[in-house]
């Protein structure tokens, strides 16, 4: 199976500890990655053998579409992080998506489970002052989708009890 990670630029940023890009976080959810997992061992598999990134198999019109999904949130670098994605995971899906395929896929994925306009049709807008319970976050999404996404949460450093949605997971 494969594990569609969305994150939310802001958690991020604060996550990695180091300044992000000048023109981020983005106010959207970005892809963070397409992972090929198995069940008995979820983690990511490594190893992969299969065709190294090459920049001249994303066409212009894809190249811009996943600098809106899909942008490097840290570094500014979206070529780089595309690179790193698609060698340490893309490869292992080489079976079943080709480098291209593998990209398109992920951008179709984001615009069929956007989770920003979910969010903002439930009336969930992140911001500094607001808190939500997870179920509330939860219950949009998977009614929009009909998936059980996985929330995974960071501690927000400004606030010792509170949490920072930082990825959603399919």
């Amino acid at each position: 199976y494969f594990q569609f990670v969305q994150q939310w630029p802001p958690a991020t940023c604060i996550r990695s500890r180091k300044p992000c890009s000048k023109h981020l976080p983005l106010p959207i959810f970005t892809i963070h990655g397409l992972w090929p997992s198995n069940y008995s061992n979820p983690t990511m598999p490594s190893n992969c053998i299969g065709p190294l990134f090459n920049e001249s198999k994303l066409c212009p019109k894809l190249r811009s579409k996943l600098k809106i999904s899909w942008p490097d949130v840290e570094s500014g670098n979206d070529t780089q992080f595309w690179e790193g994605e698609w060698n340490k995971h893309g490869r292992c899906s080489k079976e079943m998506l080709n480098q291209m395929q593998y990209f398109e896929r992920s951008h179709a994925m984001w615009n069929s489970h956007n989770i920003t306009n979910i969010l903002e049709n439930a009336q969930i807008v992140p911001n500094a002052t607001r808190k939500w319970k997870y179920l509330d976050i939860l219950t949009p999404i998977k009614a929009a989708t009909k998936r059980t996404p996985l929330l995974r949460c960071k501690p927000d450093p400004a606030q010792s009890n509170s949490q920072l949605l930082h990825e959603v997971v399919f």
